[in-house]
C-alpha cells in the first residue's frame, strides 16, 4: 500500500503561515504541522492547533535562522543578547559538531523546546528540523536521548531520490547533487539508532530538493511515482502580504504550496492511485 503524509513547516512562525496551515488542514489534504516554538507566532498556532485537534503536530526544532526559547544568558554561546540564533546554518553546523563545550547549552535548547510544546498542552507527534538541523550528528545524538523519554515516536528522514526529482525540474543540479550527499551521510548516521529505539520514519521524503517550490504541477508530477509504503510530503504554505516570511524566505512560493495542497486535482489523482493520505499515527485524511 501506497501511504502518504502531508506536512507544513514553520507552523507558528508568522500569522500568515498560521493561517495557511489552517486552510490547509480545513480545506485541504494536509495532515500535520511542524510547529516552532521560538516563533513569534507561536501562541497563535496553539490556539489554532487547540480548535482543529484532528492535526497532528510535531516540532519543527530551531538552532539557525530564528529565536531560542531560552533566556540568552543561559545559552550565550547559542545565540545573541536579543536570543537570536546564527543565521548562517553553516557556520552554525560547523561549529555544534567541533565545538564540544556547545553540547550542554544545545540539549538545554532543544529540551526547553521540546519540553514549551508539551506544556502548551500538544502532544508532539514528531521531530523534524528547520533547515533539516535536526539530522546534524551533535543535535541528532541529543534527540535520540530526549525522544524516547519524552514519547516521541516519529521523525523525519529527510531522504529524496535525485533522479525523479530531476525528471520534473532541472533547477540547481548541482546544488541538488550536493544536498543530495549531504543528506545521504546524515540519514545513514541517524537510521540505525532511530530502528534500535523503535522510532518510525518515512521511506522518502519530497520537499528536501525542492523546498519551497512544492507547486501544483510539480506535486502531480511526482506523484505517479511515489512508492509502496510511507512517503512524506513537505511543504511551505503561507498567505500573502506577510512581511516575516517575505524576509525570510523570498524565493519560496508559498502561496502556490497552499494552492497544492489545497488542489482539487491533487486529491482526485491521489484518489485515482489509491494513495492513502493519513497523519503519522496512521489516523486516515482521505
Amino acid at each position: 500500500m501506497k501511504r502518504l503524509i502531508i506536512t507544513s513547516d514553520d507552523f507558528g512562525l508568522s500569522n500568515g503561515v498560521n493561517r495557511a496551515v489552517e486552510q490547509a488542514w480545513k480545506n485541504g489534504i494536509l495532515t500535520g504541522a511542524s510547529i516552532m516554538p521560538g516563533a513569534a507566532a507561536f501562541g497563535e498556532a496553539v490556539k489554532i492547533a487547540r480548535r482543529n485537534p484532528g492535526l497532528q503536530v510535531g516540532l519543527h526544532l530551531t538552532l539557525v535562522q530564528g529565536r531560542a526559547v531560552l533566556p540568552p544568558a543561559e545559552i550565550p554561546a547559542l545565540v545573541d543578547a536579543a536570543g537570536n540564533f546564527s543565521e548562517n546554518p553553516v557556520r552554525s553546523g560547523i561549529r555544534y559538531f567541533f565545538d564540544r563545550g556547545l553540547y550542554c547549552q544545545l540539549k538545554r535548547e532543544v529540551e526547553a523546546q521540546i519540553k514549551k510544546v508539551l506544556d502548551s498542552g500538544i502532544a508532539l507527534s514528531h521531530i523534524d528540523g528547520h533547515l533539516n538541523i535536526h539530522l546534524h550528528p551533535t543535535v541528532f545524538r541529543i534527540l535520540a536521548e530526549l525522544m524516547p523519554r519524552y514519547g516521541i515516536s516519529s521523525f523525519r528522514l529527510a531522504q529524496e531520490r535525485l533522479a525523479h526529482n530531476l525528471q520534473f525540474d532541472r533547477e540547481r543540479k548541482i546544488g541538488k547533487r550536493l544536498e543530495t550527499l549531504i543528506f545521504r551521510f546524515l540519514t545513514d548516521n541517524a537510521r540505525p539508532e532511530l530502528d534500535r529505539l523503535g522510532i518510525s520514519y518515512a521511506s522518502e521524503v519530497k520537499g528536501v530538493l525542492n523546498s519551497g517550490r512544492m507547486t501544483e504541477a510539480y506535486v502531480l508530477n511526482i506523484i505517479d511515482g511515489v512508492r509502496d509504503g510511507l512517503t512524506e510530503f513537505y511543504f511551505h504554505p503561507g498567505i500573502l502580504p506577510d512581511a516575516e516570511i517575505s524576509r525570510r524566505m523570498p524565493d519560496y512560493r508559498h502561496q502556490e504550496e497552499l494552492a497544492a495542497i489545497t488542489s482539487p486535482a491533487v486529491r482526485q489523482r491521489l484518489q485515482e492511485l489509491q494513495i492513502q493520505v493519513q497523519n503519522y499515527r496512521g489516523e486516515i485524511k482521505c
